[in-house]
C-alpha cells in the first residue's frame, strides 16, 4: 500500500512536468520560427507554486572559470611556500576546491587516491615548491569540484633574493 501511495503522488508530477517542458518547447520553437518574439537566450525558471511564472535571464561566464574555460592560472608564490600551503590556498581562495590533487609535467606531487598514491607522496606536502617544481613550470590540478576537466596552473616562484 505504501508504494502504491508514493506512486499515485509521483506520476501526476512527472506528467505535468513534462507537459510543461513541452508547452515550453513548442512556444520557443514558435518564436524562432516566426520572428514573433525574442527567443529564450540561456535559461528559463517556471515557479509553479506560486502560479504560472516564468522568466528568463543572461548567465554571464567569468573569464577565468576553471570549469567553463581552458584558461591557465597564473599564481605568483615565495619559493618557502610549501606545496600544503598552496594546497590549502587553492581550496580557500578564488577556486573553492575541496580536495585537489597536483601533478607537474615531470612528477606526481600530491594525489589523494588511490591510498598507496596518497601515502607516496604525502612527504611532498612540507617540502617547499622551489624544491619540488621550476619557476614557470605548469601543473595540473584535478578535484572532484570538475570532474570532467582538469586546472592548469603556472606558479612563479619568487626566490628569496627577489623579495
Amino acid at each position: 500500500m505504501l508504494t502504491l501511495g508514493v506512486v499515485k503522488n509521483i506520476i501526476p508530477a512527472v506528467a505535468s512536468t513534462n507537459a510543461i517542458i513541452s508547452a515550453v518547447c513548442v512556444n520557443e520553437a514558435l518564436k524562432v520560427l516566426s520572428f514573433c518574439s525574442q527567443s529564450l537566450n540561456t535559461y528559463m525558471m517556471y515557479v509553479g507554486s506560486e502560479g504560472i511564472n516564468s522568466y528568463t535571464f543572461v548567465m554571464e561566464q567569468k573569464s577565468t572559470c576553471p570549469v567553463c574555460t581552458s584558461h591557465t592560472h597564473r599564481l605568483t608564490l615565495s619559493g618557502n611556500t610549501t606545496l600544503n600551503s598552496l594546497l590549502q590556498l587553492l581550496c580557500d581562495g578564488e577556486f573553492r576546491l575541496q580536495a585537489p590533487s597536483i601533478t607537474s609535467s615531470s612528477k606526481t606531487l600530491y594525489m589523494r587516491k588511490p591510498v598507496a598514491l596518497e601515502a607516496a607522496t604525502r612527504p611532498n606536502l612540507d617540502k617547499p615548491l622551489k624544491d619540488l617544481i621550476v619557476s614557470g613550470e605548469e601543473l595540473v590540478v584535478t578535484d572532484r569540484v570538475f570532474p570532467d576537466t582538469s586546472l592548469g596552473l603556472v606558479l612563479k616562484i619568487l626566490s628569496l633574493t627577489a623579495q
